[in-house]
């Protein structure tokens, strides 16, 4: 039997707290994607990883998956990708010679230093809408909410 629908029980998206953070996430990557996209032929996904490993090398696939909270098979292509065109290189680790690692080429990391300054570019546009006390809010309530989720996320497995 189907349950009766009333204003109670209807889910309005563009109220979803959990749709409109996705939708913004979107608009936000496509914003800036569509400023390295073309230049650099790189998807979000194989920029995210390049961004990754520009802050933190020496780290696993699985590692860039954790940290960038993208779907496994989206940063498993990226890095087959990003292999295939010399932009990043996979090699054993130092310090555990069973675990292989990546890092940025030197492709990489000349395509990384030309990205990092437009992504922080647009990242101030974006911001400079923003008023100081509206940013110290929002990074309040990002920080809150990404702890909120990690809790549950521990309490979920």
């Amino acid at each position: 039997m189907s349950e009766t629908v009333t204003n109670a029980n209807i889910l309005k998206l563009k109220e979803f707290l959990p749709y409109r953070l996705s939708v913004l996430s979107n608009r936000v990557s496509d914003g800036i994607s569509s400023r390295y996209a073309d230049q650099f032929n790189l998807t979000v996904a194989e920029w995210r990883t390049l961004a990754i490993l520009g802050e933190q090398p020496e780290i696993s696939a699985s590692e860039v998956v954790q940290r960038t909270a993208m779907d496994k098979v989206a940063i498993s292509r990226a890095v087959k990708s990003l292999l295939a065109a010399a932009r990043i290189e996979r090699h054993f680790s130092a310090d555990d010679k069973r675990r292989s690692v990546l890092a940025l080429s030197a492709v990489g990391m000349e395509i990384y230093s030309q990205i990092v300054p437009m992504a922080l570019a647009y990242e101030n546009e974006l911001l400079n809408k923003l008023d100081q006390e509206e940013r110290t809010f929002l990074n309040h309530i990002l920080d809150k909410l990404t702890a909120i989720q990690k809790k549950s996320e521990v309490f979920s497995n």
